[in-house]
């Protein structure tokens, strides 16, 4: 594989043969561990696993993958580094990259990861920024790819606020790999114009169609996955679920959301999810603006075309194949 001692920062690196190979060796490596076969490939490598977001499926999905190919992982939360605060992001760098084999960065910019990857001298991994969330998009296609039994053709349907991450990756994700891609909301939630133009010249190439609607049944008609995610994302100011609750909730992936796309389509979201009123965001939500779910519906969440756990355990083996292939000669 090409992508030995090299970092995974955006799906934008990669050519759609590297996505391919990176999901053909997750699955191997989900099959060997489903088989109980040993898969311990980089034996003795040290990673540097940085949280200046929290996270559950991420932070468990890269200790795991480590520790199943013989790697030790060291969990670095917003208190346990120095990283941006009393010491620069080169710096830290260079300091980790002189102790580790690897390094995840899960928080802010962009920006961000990129300098320690310049910075670093191994492989740096993104586990999530602002801009892009590049693990979870293999969890993505690894999970469309089970179900149906290939990419290519597919129709996306992207719910919601599609100008951060999740939207942008997805759109990329589906340029790259020829899927059809459709991005369902008001427009002003509509991707940025430029990685837009990015995408269209990337689809030219590959097959892939994108699609910006307004309109949430029109959208979803012949859609093989609606996927979803949260409204209001990590770190953005309490006063902006008024809003986003005003503009989002047209879009709510509900019953008969689903029903217009057919019985074989699939609901998908990266998690976590306000779809009842078992937490505590979502009971004050409730609280506030009188309702019992935000970007799906109960129902459709625990309906039997919910595959989102299929998803959320295919976030660990997308993971170790991305590390396998960046520190393992594979």
């Amino acid at each position: 594989m090409s992508l030995y001692q090299k970092s995974f920062l955006k799906l934008l690196d990669l050519s759609p043969a590297e996505i391919e190979d990176l999901l053909r060796l997750a699955a191997d490596l989900k099959a060997k561990k489903k088989a109980g076969i040993p898969h311990r490939l980089c034996e003795g490598k040290n990673v540097a696993l940085i949280f200046e977001k929290t996270s559950t499926r991420t932070r468990c999905a890269f200790e795991v993958a480590a520790a199943d190919l013989g790697m030790h992982p060291t969990y670095l939360d917003p208190s346990g580094s120095q990283i941006g605060k009393k010491e620069s992001i080169p710096d830290t760098a260079r300091v980790l990259g002189r102790m580790y084999d690897g390094i995840e960065y899960r928080g802010f910019g962009q920006e961000i990861v990129e300098s320690l990857a310049a910075y670093a001298g191994v492989p740096v991994w993104n586990g999530l920024t602002n801009e892009f969330h590049p693990t979870q998009i293999l969890a993505d296609f690894l999970t469309i790819q089970e179900h149906f039994g290939s990419l290519k053709g597919r129709k996306l349907v992207y719910m919601g606020d599609a100008r951060y991450n999740m939207g942008n990756s997805l759109m990329v994700g589906c340029a790259k790999m020829g899927l059809q891609f459709v991005a369902c909301a008001p427009e002003k939630y509509f991707p940025d114009p430029e990685l837009v133009s990015t995408c269209e010249s990337i689809a030219e190439e590959t097959g892939a169609t994108l699609t910006f609607e307004t309109d949430p049944m029109k959208a979803v008609q012949h859609a093989d996955v609606i996927y979803t995610d949260v409204w209001v994302s990590m770190g953005e100011p309490d006063e902006v679920w008024a809003e986003r609750i005003h503009d989002l909730l047209p879009y709510q992936v509900n019953a008969a959301l689903m029903q217009q796309a057919g019985s074989s389509c699939v609901f998908m979201h990266c998690l976590p999810s306000f779809h009842d009123l078992k937490t505590t965001i979502g009971k004050q939500i409730h609280d506030r603006f009188g309702i019992d779910a935000m970007e799906v519906t109960d129902e459709v969440f625990e309906s039997s075309q919910s595959i989102v756990f299929d998803e959320a355990e295919n976030r660990m083996h997308t993971i170790k194949a991305v590390m396998a292939a960046t520190l393992c000669e594979v």
